[in-house]
């Protein structure tokens, strides 16, 4: 069978478009552009299809009535940028759809909807209420308010946790390439990648940025692919009605059968260590191969600075990095809890002691048992 007659029959489809699908060269939203995916998304949508769109380019939107002339480097200008863009570019949508009588809804995200979880469980009720409703959900990171610590940075890996979210049947990825290629599709010699069944088929690819406007890159729609764990089909904008149709355009990833929970998706794919945890052999041990909490006892060192609920990178003494984890103690307590069990904690420091370092609900494995054991 045609592995990508799974995207032609899925009755649940996550699309997103990167702020260089949708933009003109000189970075401003692309109301022909805009106009030409909505065509594409809203008959797909007419045949009984569910879609949810993610879509990038409210910073691009709000560049003309700032006066920029380029994406700002800080993060206080991004912010107003989508604070001015993100209504005028979920007007343009509005405008776009409402041609085929099709309303939609903004939902704005953070990384905190993610992980927390009644957070989590608002988002996908929302998001499950609107698609019973026949609304089309038009997702976005809240860039107003997201701050670099909890951002997603990147709204691939936002799809990719949103397919989750809504328990999705097909991802696809809208970009300015038209597939993967192992090099600079430029330069000669590169080749194009029409399916990608196992991490194996990525040895001695090259993977480098090429957003004009984004963020986003090849190594964070390959991230996203991974994070999917559905079929996901990378393109671009030019190629999305016969992507969305199941021919054979792009590049088709096929789907990991692995099960994780979209909690540790998030914390696997779309955070950074804010410091490091140093672990002895057996804690290691206990968390890699036992999937155990971490405990004070395991802790031999203490690198960074971090606060209670950051995400920390926990390693071995040889300095390899086995697992990531929210960590329940601000940097500078775990010296004095090092190597003490949680028992001597409790009756010395308070019952407030008595607690992990990190919970093993909090934690995600970033290593195989045979890697931690080399």
């Amino acid at each position: 069978m045609n592995a990508r007659k799974s995207i032609a029959t899925a009755r649940r489809i996550v699309v997103k478009a990167g702020s260089s699908s949708l933009t003109t060269p000189q970075g401003r939203i692309d109301a022909d552009r805009i106009d030409a995916l909505v065509d594409v998304l809203a008959a797909r949508r007419a045949t009984g299809t569910e879609i949810i769109f993610v879509s990038s380019g409210a910073i691009a939107a709000g560049l003309g009535p700032l006066g920029l002339t380029r994406r700002p480097p800080d993060l206080a200008t991004q912010q107003a940028a989508a604070s001015v863009g993100q209504g005028l570019l979920v007007a343009r949508y509005t405008s776009s759809f409402a041609r085929y009588g099709v309303g939609v809804a903004q939902v704005l995200l953070t990384a905190d909807d993610m992980i927390r979880r009644v957070h989590h469980r608002n988002a996908q009720r929302c998001m499950a209420q609107l698609l019973n409703l026949g609304v089309l959900p038009i997702v976005n990171e809240n860039d107003a308010v997201a701050t670099d610590e909890i951002r997603f940075g990147d709204n691939d890996r936002l799809a990719a946790l949103v397919a989750h979210l809504t328990r999705a049947d097909a991802l696809i990825l809208l970009s300015d390439v038209d597939a993967l290629y192992t090099g600079d599709p430029r330069q000669p010699g590169a080749r194009r990648i029409d399916e990608v069944r196992t991490s194996a088929d990525l040895g001695g690819i090259q993977l480098g940025g090429s957003g004009r406007v984004g963020t986003g890159g090849m190594v964070t729609k390959v991230e996203a692919a991974r994070i999917a764990g559905i079929p996901v089909v990378l393109t671009n904008a030019a190629s999305a009605a016969a992507a969305i149709a199941g021919e054979p355009v792009g590049t088709y990833f096929h789907p990991d059968t692995r099960h994780r929970s979209t909690r540790h998706l998030w914390l696997a794919h779309a955070t950074t260590g804010q410091g490091r945890i140093v672990l002895d052999p057996g804690a290691v041990e206990a968390i890699v191969q036992r999937r155990k909490s971490l405990l004070p006892a395991g802790v031999t060192g203490v690198e960074g600075d971090f606060a209670a609920g950051d995400p920390v990178d926990l390693c071995g003494t040889d300095g390899r990095v086995v697992a990531r984890g929210l960590v329940n103690y601000d940097a500078g307590e775990i010296p004095d809890l090092m190597g003490r069990s949680t028992r001597w904690l409790a009756r010395e420091l308070g019952p407030e002691y008595e607690r992990e370092i990190i919970h093993r609900d909090d934690l995600v494995v970033l290593t195989t048992d045979e890697e931690a054991r080399a």
